[in-house]
């Protein structure tokens, strides 16, 4: 019995970016001649990626170098050990595709991929469409301005579809009062809004940063990552309806679809997970490729065959991947994926990243001498990245000579040569190592992928900019990660590690001006509170009285009329005084003196006693009459 599959479309409209041959793009942009040459980035023995040029000659992604320079003696090969610069462009398309959101779901994966959730722009222009005249449409990219934008024609999808044999005329493209107006009719339309934006996005993106992308449209982030392989590179591809058949008039191109992939490339269903599902589906474990020690599998067993698996369901998944630790909703998870529902959200754009690791894998790593070399390796890019992802740029105003104090000793730090701020304190520091498991006697070795891991209080000194970073790495590592190794792995050889992780993780924002930071920055707001009240400080300062009678004053000179006026009067009036009794100037108080003594304020002032001809108000004649009274 077949388990129905959930609704696959919830409104959103979802676009995944693919950066092509982003590493090789990256050197590519810097020296353009590269393009016309076959080119390759080498990360220890292997080929990380190469160009198209290269890719025409045969080489491939994750060859070893070698191999290659056999297969194409004439292959420019650079190192990308340092991944700073692919960090930085990474972050740049990022942040670029990011400026054009309205509701900032904007995710990164990895360094080449990103996810955009761009359905309250779909919405907005949806709902300004003409469709009497979908060939001659605008879309408008700002809500507040509405010449920001480009002309598109909305009666048909930009780029590749699938299936390639679909036919527009199959779902109505205008909107009517019929009962035939569904969800498939109006996800079209909005498939098509999406794909014009995303044409868009990819010429910019080529034109200002040069940067070229594959890209997929569809309504979560799975189907649009998996659309997007499609028309690899440097294409586009829209998984266009029927996405939920009613009453099986038709069949799901959601189905048709993800049917022909792999169970273990699917996004979101894990190597662990997908080698247990092929067992089941198989009846017997299934055979990888020899002489790989973390190689793929021989057996390929494709969604199709797990979807019509006699039984196959949630509950059956979740018997088969119960375990400990294991969510009791598993099951329910991975059969929705392969059957393309994804109700996993678009990440929101964060200033800071939720934590920041650094790691490498080895062929054999059991020496402590080896191991420590390679901490300190780990922990200088460690830093570097701290420093790169969680500092901002001081302003200028801000920029002054601080002193830290170091191991009791006060250091003098220039801010000038180092105009930074942490923005955020990562709180814990954690090593990870994924040990190899011994031989069996058969020589053969098991496959794993698991980590063991031990934490701690991030030392602070790391945040200081007093010192180098290869210093404070060195530091890092004697004073911290060693002892940490050492109850990591209390034996004292024979590890054979094939990978180390570092992590700095449990962020803590620092106080700042910005609606994220965790208060108000205090130091700051005391270094800049001169210029901030500047506009409201008033001096006492003596000016010499003038000789000349006919004063003459020009609208700008307020504030010296003001200063004049307090230099006459009583220099008792300018002793320090509580805060409470500071003067406050106001056009009245300004007007000058003779004003003040004008006989018809003088008739206001009250009444004169009749004996000592005091003016006072006449509610106090009576008090004072008294007075005379008793002084008799």
């Amino acid at each position: 019995m077949q388990v129905a599959a959930p609704k696959r479309y919830d409104g959103r409209i979802i676009i995944h970016f693919d950066y092509d041959c982003f590493y090789a793009a990256v050197f590519e942009r810097e020296d353009p001649k590269l393009k016309s040459l076959p080119f390759a980035v080498q990360q220890k023995q292997i080929i990380v990626t190469c160009n198209y040029e290269a890719r025409r000659r045969g080489l491939y992604k994750l060859q070893l170098v070698r191999e290659a320079r056999k297969k194409c003696p004439d292959v420019i090969i650079v190192l990308g050990e340092d991944l700073t610069r692919f960090r930085n462009a990474s972050k740049d398309n990022y942040n670029f595709l990011r400026g054009y959101t309205w509701s900032n779901k904007v995710e990164r994966l990895g360094f080449d991929e990103v996810f955009m959730d761009v359905t309250d722009i779909i919405d907005y222009n949806a709902a300004l469409l003409n469709y009497n005249n979908l060939a001659s449409s605008f879309f408008h990219l700002d809500r507040n301005d509405p010449t920001v934008g480009f002309s598109f024609d909305a009666s048909h999808v930009f780029g590749h579809i699938f299936p390639v044999a679909f036919q527009a005329s199959e779902v109505a493209a205008v909107p009517t009062d019929e009962p035939a107006w569904n969800d498939d009719r109006d996800l079209l339309l909005r498939l098509r809004l999406g794909s014009h934006l995303a044409q868009h996005l990819r010429h910019q993106l080529d034109e200002q940063k040069g940067y070229t992308s594959t890209v997929g449209i569809s309504t979560n982030k799975i189907i649009s990552k998996l659309v997007g392989n499609v028309n690899k590179p440097t294409g586009q591809t829209t998984l266009v309806p029927p996405y939920n058949p009613q009453c099986g008039k038709s069949e799901s191109n959601v189905t048709k679809f993800l049917d022909n992939h792999d169970i273990g490339k699917i996004p979101g269903i894990g190597f662990k997970t997908a080698q247990t599902i092929r067992n089941h589906v198989l009846g017997r474990p299934a055979a990888f490729s020899a002489g790989l020690v973390y190689g793929p599998t021989e057996e390929n067993v494709k969604v199709r065959d797990v979807r019509k698996f006699n039984g196959m369901g949630p509950q059956l998944l979740g018997r088969l991947l119960a375990g400990p630790g294991v969510p009791k909703d598993l099951g329910e998870k991975v059969w929705g994926l392969i059957n393309g529902v994804d109700d996993a959200e678009v990440a929101k754009a964060k200033e800071v990243p939720q934590q920041i690791s650094i790691e490498d894998s080895y062929l054999r790593l059991d020496e402590i001498e080896h191991i420590t070399k390679e901490l300190k390796m780990l922990s200088t890019s460690l830093i570097k990245r701290l420093r790169l992802d969680l500092t901002s740029a001081l302003d200028p105003d801000d920029v002054e000579i601080t002193s830290e104090e170091e191991d009791g000793a006060q250091v003098q730090v220039d801010s000038a040569t180092t105009p930074r701020r942490w923005i955020a304190h990562p709180k814990v520091l954690r090593l990870s190592t994924r040990p190899r498991p011994p031989l069996k006697p058969d020589g053969t070795r098991s496959r794993t992928f698991k980590r063991i891991s031990r934490s701690t209080n991030m030392p602070f000194f790391v945040f200081s900019f007093a010192h180098s970073v290869d210093l404070l790495a060195n530091r890092l590592v004697e004073e911290t990660l060693v002892p940490l190794f050492r109850k990591l792995h209390p034996e004292k050889s024979d590890w054979n590690l094939s990978l180390v992780n570092l992590c700095a993780t449990n962020m803590s924002l620092t106080a700042s001006d910005s609606k994220d930071g965790a208060g108000r920055d205090i130091s700051r707001m005391f270094r800049r509170q001169d210029d901030v009240l500047r506009e409201w400080k008033v001096e006492d300062v003596d000016i010499a009285p003038s000789d000349d009678s006919n004063d003459q004053r020009t609208p700008d000179d307020g504030d010296d009329r003001i200063e004049d006026e307090i230099s006459h009067q009583d220099p008792l009036e300018h002793l320090p005084l509580g805060s409470q009794d500071l003067r406050t100037f106001t056009q009245e108080s300004l007007r000058g003196k003779d004003e003040w003594d004008s006989d018809e304020e003088m008739q206001d002032a009250g009444e004169a006693c009749s004996i000592c001809g005091a003016a006072m108000p006449p509610y106090a004649m009576l008090a004072h009459e008294r007075f005379h009274d008793l002084s008799d």
